[in-house]
């Protein structure tokens, strides 16, 4: 009886199956009624006996361990932003689910689909890569419409194949890290952070202008246009948001994490130079900004610095917030404190920050000297993707953090 049921055992459990490991294809259906795919590659690996996703994106690499795997299923919880996967495991090479964005109330939910072992991004004809669209891009956004805006292209080519790289810069932030291909004198890009499904289709014509698609979510899609110049410059970040009365000494109060009431004006932060991050969980860029000052806080503590952040949460669930913004100081081992204002949107900051004159963007990023006084506003973040914008804004910060601390001019 006991040989019987151990039988019964050892059959259920290799009757289970279990998703290859390896990579895999998977695809965002954002639009099914014009076929319109977003693609992106993850890897499903174990690590110590626990199934772990890797999901790709140009050099990025999003590890995500929140991974729950029964017999007919594998759901799997985004790092940071409050989504997740929820699918089901067919065979075992075939996920076939749902990806849900819980900090949107409407058209939350896109289909998903993975196959294994499709390392291509995109399935089109691959032909020899041209290298047009290499450099630089001076780039517009809905033209000739009210929401028409700027953006700088940049594309690389990665040597010997058709894959570009790239991103877009812009005067709140940039895509972040963008991949595909280009065939046929067409260009493939798309993203997928756990935050962004981003999907780029263009094309060029005789006169080297750009013409193409863009693709955002379930909903968003606009034109946009492009046309190659190295010297096209976006407005100044630090000229976009400002001080209404320069001469102002700023304070504010929120709560920390353990519900505790921290004001500008603590004893903490007397004497200090002091970074005020204006931003949300939700937010890749405001991700990507938290990473590198959690590594430039470190660095400056114990010299004088001091960070404070404000979050500007998607849920009103003071509960839920906490636990997104727990997440994120976990994830880049943040030591400084995140407040959580209770507020949401661009307008209600604004509003609970009425020194300055508008919250544009998040992040957004406030300097303080000693005493202080304002010396800079920053709109935006140009995060690692965006290449040698990221070193130059890097090694402004910590100059000008530099000479914050040690009272140059």
């Amino acid at each position: 009886m006991m040989k019987l049921s151990l039988l019964l055992v050892f059959f259920s459990v290799i009757g289970v199956a279990q998703p290859k490991l390896g990579m895999w294809r998977g695809i965002l259906l954002l639009n099914a009624e014009k076929n319109i795919e977003l693609p992106f590659n993850f890897e499903i690996k174990k690590v110590n006996a626990k199934l772990i996703v890797v999901i790709r994106n140009a050099q990025e690499r999003i590890m995500v361990d929140e991974v729950v795997f029964t017999k007919d299923s594998l759901n799997f919880k985004m790092p940071i932003f409050d989504t997740e996967f929820k699918t089901e495991l067919i065979g075992d090479t075939i996920l076939k689910g749902v990806w849900i964005n819980h900090t949107k109330k409407e058209n939350n939910t896109i289909a998903f689909i993975a196959k294994f072992g499709n390392k291509n991004r995109f399935n089109v004809p691959m032909k020899r890569a041209t290298n047009f669209y290499d450099g630089s891009w001076e780039t517009t956004f809905s033209p000739e419409s009210k929401d028409i805006s700027k953006a700088i292209g940049v594309f690389k080519y990665i040597p010997n194949s058709a894959i570009v790289e790239g991103t877009f810069l812009t005067e709140t932030g940039d895509y972040r890290f963008l991949e595909g291909i280009e065939t046929n004198g067409k260009l493939f890009l798309s993203c997928f952070d756990g935050s962004h499904a981003f999907l780029f289709i263009a094309e060029h014509n005789e006169t080297e202008i750009i013409k193409g698609d863009f693709y955002s979510g379930s909903i968003w899609h606009e034109n946009w246009v492009a046309k190659r110049n190295d010297t096209f410059q976006l407005h100044d970040p630090e000229s976009l948001t400002y001080l209404k009365n320069p001469e102002e000494k700023i304070d504010f109060t929120f709560y920390n994490t353990q519900k505790q009431k921290v004001s500008l004006s603590d004893a903490k932060y007397k004497n200090k130079v002091v970074i005020i991050q204006i931003m949300g969980s939700w937010c890749p860029n405001c991700m990507d900004e938290s990473a590198y000052l959690a590594k430039v806080y470190k660095q400056y503590n114990q010299r004088g610095l001091e960070i404070i952040a404000l979050a500007y949460e998607r849920t009103a669930d003071s509960e839920r917030a906490t636990a997104n913004i727990m997440r994120l100081m976990k994830k880049f081992d943040i030591g400084y404190d995140i407040l959580l204002t209770g507020l949401t949107g661009k307008d209600k900051a604004s509003e609970s920050l009425p020194f300055l004159n508008v919250v544009m963007a998040f992040p957004t990023t406030i300097f303080l000297d000693k005493n202080h006084q304002v010396k800079s506003v920053y709109t935006g973040f140009s995060g690692p993707a965006t290449g040698k914008a990221y070193e130059k804004y890097s090694l402004k910060t910590e100059n000008l953090i530099n000479n914050l601390l040690y009272n140059k001019d």
